[in-house]
């Protein structure tokens, strides 16, 4: 297969996976807003505290394996061997059993003890009702990554779209019905509506096991596959250094709740349930980041094998131009959207949570400097990416860990500040994924046979980004003043809307004028070429 044609399917991959996260993203919308105003600051903080101790398990048990599993499938499949393919998917399938299965019940077992280190005794509930999903993502992440491996992107695509469905069609109601009909208790709302992720979960996996069992490979192979020690072996060697990485940043997370928390109860006097409610303004802001850093996941997903295979071959030249193409889709996706959220923070957070009005407007604050966050954080998670895939899979690992010192010891201080309080934790989330992307950078730029030319790659969507935000702020203040927006839910709606819009807008414009955009980096995905000839791309 010629290396134009590798990189058509890399992106072509990608576009699948991006189309699937932006639908989602419009059910979690439909899911998360009316929840996020159901629940409150307070009931958000009960659901976040179990759903930040479910990712850390989660990325113990499915981070990295995941992609050790794509990238041995994809480099079997680059050599033709079937019958090595086959295995890897039974011996993987056997240890996510046990993985699954131990982290479930872990979790199950010590919710209270969970719940009180996170100084959230209220989220025990919550936090049990979540346990079964740990079992079942470890099954569904090690199907979706074999499937990733031999490049076919649309089972993990539309399992994500089945089990954001079952969230939004169990979750949401469960927690309407449980707090508006019955009358119960936010930490029973809050585990009603985490129960719709588990549900998700469960339908998801039980689509994939019928996917791979009517897709089954009969093709006749002679190889002789590697034995199950040997694969075992190959698969935690590579995902062990990706799965710490990752859960790094996670265990930090918990941790660092478990400080904002404290601090803010011990080192303020404010009771469990104020603390929280500071604490979820804080989330509902972060909410918006990672919907945003999402949109980066589908890029690294596709990257990931389809450059290891290329290494594979020795086509180093092709490795590179798909790296440098996720480079290009990154600096087109991250820098306007996190300048957007940016500009337009306190008008974005009382548009989604119109219920919630005053704790609005104290997550407005929060949003402004996350959203420069949000720019480091799609940015670390391409360059993890990348270093993995040169087999540098250690070193995100100890990134990440100066990263999220830097954070635990901000917040230790910053929030114990009765003068600073919650504000240190976003000031510690900015400059713990710049010290992080300042590493990578670093690291990805010193292994790459051709040198990243950083400016060159980030110095016009910047400048672009920085256009649009400046028209974005302008719009809203004239369109706002003229609607009364600072006092009426439905001029800052509107006016939001149209600022939006016309952010769009002059950020198509210069990137076509610019020439940001090259035709290279659309002919992979579907009807690229007849995309490119519209656009004029060079």
């Amino acid at each position: 297969m010629s290396n134009q044609a590798k990189k058509q399917s890399f992106l072509g991959g990608a576009a699948v996976l991006a189309s699937a996260v932006a639908i989602v993203k419009l059910i979690g919308a439909f899911y998360k807003l009316p929840l996020n105003n159901i629940l409150g600051d307070v009931g958000k903080t009960y659901f976040n505290t179990a759903y930040e101790i479910y990712s850390v398990l989660l990325t113990l048990s499915t981070a990295g394996l995941p992609l050790a599993i794509s990238k041995l499938t994809s480099q079997a499949q680059a050599q033709g061997r079937e019958n090595e393919k086959r295995k890897i998917l039974r011996v993987s399938l056997g240890l996510f059993f046990v993985i699954g299965l131990a982290g479930s019940v872990f979790m199950f077992t010590c919710a209270a003890q969970l719940a009180e280190f996170q100084n959230n005794k209220s989220a025990f509930l919550p936090i049990r009702v979540l346990a079964p999903a740990v079992f079942c993502v470890c099954l569904l992440a090690c199907i979706r990554g074999y499937t990733q491996g031999q490049g076919n992107m649309t089972p993990t695509a539309a399992s994500q779209v089945l089990e954001a469905l079952c969230k939004l069609g169990l979750g949401l109601p469960l927690a309407w019905y449980v707090l508006r009909v019955l009358g119960k208790d936010l930490e029973v709302g809050a585990a009603g509506a985490i129960f719709g992720v588990t549900a998700g979960t469960v339908f998801s996996l039980l689509f994939l096991i019928v996917y791979l069992l009517r897709h089954r490979s009969t093709a006749a192979s002679l190889d002789k596959p590697s034995s199950s020690a040997a694969l075992v072996t190959a698969i935690l060697a590579i995902g062990i250094p990706i799965t710490l990485s990752g859960s790094a940043m996670s265990i930090i997370t918990v941790v660092d709740t478990k400080i904002i928390l404290g601090q803010l109860q011990a080192g303020l006097g404010l009771t469990e349930e104020a603390a929280a409610a500071l604490k979820g303004q804080y989330s509902w802001a972060m909410d918006m980041v990672n919907m945003v850093a999402s949109f980066v996941y589908p890029v690294t997903t596709s990257l990931i094998p389809y450059a290891a295979a290329a290494l594979t071959r020795k086509d180093y030249a092709s490795a590179e131009r798909t790296i440098e193409t996720g480079f290009r889709l990154l600096a087109l996706l991250a820098l306007p959207a996190g300048i957007g959220l940016s500009v337009l923070s306190t008008p974005i957070m009382r548009l989604v949570l119109p219920a919630q009005r005053e704790a609005a407007w104290h997550a407005g604050p929060h949003l402004q400097v996350l959203g420069i966050a949000c720019i480091f954080i799609c940015i670390m998670i391409l360059t993890n990416a990348i270093l993995q895939t040169y087999g540098k899979e250690k070193l995100p690992i100890f990134t990440v860990i100066a990263g999220g010192i830097v954070k635990v010891v901000m917040n230790y201080f910053l929030v114990g500040n009765p003068e600073i309080n919650i504000h240190g934790a976003k000031y510690s989330t900015l400059c713990c994924y710049g010290v992080i992307v300042a590493l990578n950078l670093f690291f990805v730029w010193k292994y790459s046979p051709r040198k990243p030319r950083y400016v060159a790659i980030f110095a016009k969507p910047l400048a672009a980004s920085l256009a649009m935000g400046l028209c974005a702020k302008a719009v809203y203040g004239l369109v706002g003043g003229a609607l009364k927006a600072s006092t009426s839910f439905g001029g800052n709606a509107l006016a939001t809307l149209i600022a939006i819009a016309a952010a769009v807008i002059v950020y198509a414009a210069l990137v076509i004028v610019l020439r940001i955009l090259r035709a290279e980096d659309v002919e992979g995905i579907p009807h690229g070429k007849k995309i490119a000839k519209i656009l004029h791309l060079k």
